[in-house]
């Protein structure tokens, strides 16, 4: 391990007043000389002591972990996780808060996200300020949801799986991850060794009983004899392109959402909470209200999930194209799809192929971009088609912000927005927003 540079803050420890949270699953503090602080398991207002973890002398802020509450917040509670805590485990940014508390961070850091990079008031982005729970979800405080159906365990030097430290490639090792949902607990993964692999990912289909492990071998690695306590498909990440491969058991996994089966194939991407799919596909069938015979646009749409519940509504007259960059989920998308006749799916980068297809005129937009949102030039794009409605599927509330001031340059502005908390005890939020073109002389 190489010695931290002389001016390294790393070690030091103040004595602050914590402030208000921040995004990214921290508060922020400020020492008496004025230096800030983002800081790990705290709450506002607390009284705490913390220790820098990342920093050094002329740093713009500095990272730390309370290691002493000198005087705790109403919303703390015992962490349930014997990993959480500075430096273990980095998957759970809240487990030290309330339930309700943390939905009320979240609200604070989308109120404002969207004031500092959108100008937008909560009430001129047409949401009431709430973080809805998933359904199901609402527990008493001390209780842990057992919601993600897909979990990657990191493996460590002798084998040993766990989960990454925040901010670090170093392994926790743990025989039980609590936010695990029953599926993913009950294969077994963390009662065995993996030598030679590099990471272990395993998922639960909600849709059906279908089990995947997708292993990632370390360079030169063989795979272990697979030997789960339940039944499991084997996919192998290989280390030559990167590319998934079977091993044995299905490629695929059976999600269902909207009462549909949707494959998903070569641990491809789903929503990662049970209830989420449907959740996010209601939210924006009730923003979009699609009529018979509109013409939809799907795009960033993995394996087709809007673009079914949207050809389900516009009928037999109307028509939906898909925009999806990955191989293997356009194949996916197009198996699900393939009884709509008037349903495409076309491969390629929302930017390059939407240009190529001509298309000058739509009724609604869904785009749900990934985590740097879509940005300024395809939201341009977007705009000049005159839709009707546009919703937008968000899982980053910093990227929704940016992109809602690139749509109101474009004419466009939030009509509705809901956040939903499909990622618990973590400071992830989703939400949905639903965009209307400004009235004239507005």
């Amino acid at each position: 391990m190489q010695n931290a540079p002389e001016s390294s803050l790393v070690g030091q420890e103040y004595e602050v007043e914590v402030g208000p949270v921040a995004h990214g699953g921290h508060c922020i503090a400020r020492t008496e000389e004025g230096r800030v602080l983002f800081v790990r398991h705290t709450l506002p207002g607390e009284k705490i002591v913390a220790r820098i973890t990342e920093g050094e002398e002329d740093s713009r802020f500095l990272r730390a972990d309370a290691v002493r509450i000198i005087e705790a917040s109403k919303d703390r509670v015992e962490a349930p996780c014997p990993y959480s805590g500075p430096g273990k485990c980095g998957g759970c940014d809240w487990q030290h808060a309330k339930p309700g508390a943390q939905r009320r961070f979240k609200g604070e850091v989308i109120a404002e996200q969207l004031q500092r990079l959108a100008g937008l008031t909560p009430e001129e982005a047409g949401w009431d300020g709430t973080v809805m729970p998933a359904p199901g979800d609402k527990l008493p405080a001390g209780e842990v949801p057992a919601w993600r159906t897909r979990v990657q365990y990191a493996v460590d030097a002798d084998g040993r799986v766990g989960l990454r430290k925040h901010r670090s490639h170093d392994v926790q090792p743990i025989d039980h991850c609590m936010i695990a949902a029953p599926g993913v607990t009950e294969l077994g993964i963390e009662k065995q060794d993996w030598p030679q692999m590099e990471t272990v990912e395993a998922i639960a289909a909600t849709g059906s009983n279908d089990r995947q492990v997708v292993l990632t071998p370390r360079p030169g690695g063989r795979l272990p004899l697979v030997e789960l306590d339940k039944p499991v498909s084997v996919l192998r990440v290989e280390e030559r392109d990167g590319g998934v491969h079977r091993v044995h058991g299905r490629a695929f996994v059976r999600e269902r959402a909207d009462e549909r089966t949707y494959r998903v194939g070569m641990g491809g991407f789903w929503q990662v909470h049970p209830q989420a799919a449907d959740v996010l596909v209601k939210a924006v069938m009730q923003g979009l209200l699609p009529r018979k015979g509109d013409m939809a646009l799907d795009l960033y749409c993995g394996v087709g999930l809007f673009a079914g519940a949207i050809a389900d509504r516009v009928g037999e007259k109307g028509a939906v194209l898909g925009i999806e960059s990955g191989k293997r989920a356009v194949e996916d998308a197009r198996h699900n799809l393939q009884h709509f006749e008037r349903v495409r799916i076309e491969q390629g980068k929302v930017e390059q192929v939407l240009p190529r297809t001509k298309i000058s005129e739509v009724d609604l937009i869904v785009l749900d971009p990934p985590r740097a949102g879509a940005g300024k030039q395809t939201v341009k794009q977007l705009a000049s088609l005159g839709a009707r409605r546009i919703a937008y599927v968000a899982c980053d509330p910093a990227a929704l912000a940016r992109d809602l001031a690139y749509f109101r340059e474009g004419g466009y502005k939030p009509r509705t927005l809901r956040a939903f908390d499909l990622f618990p005890m973590t400071h992830h939020v989703e939400c949905v927003a639903i965009l209307e073109p400004t009235a004239k002389g507005a």
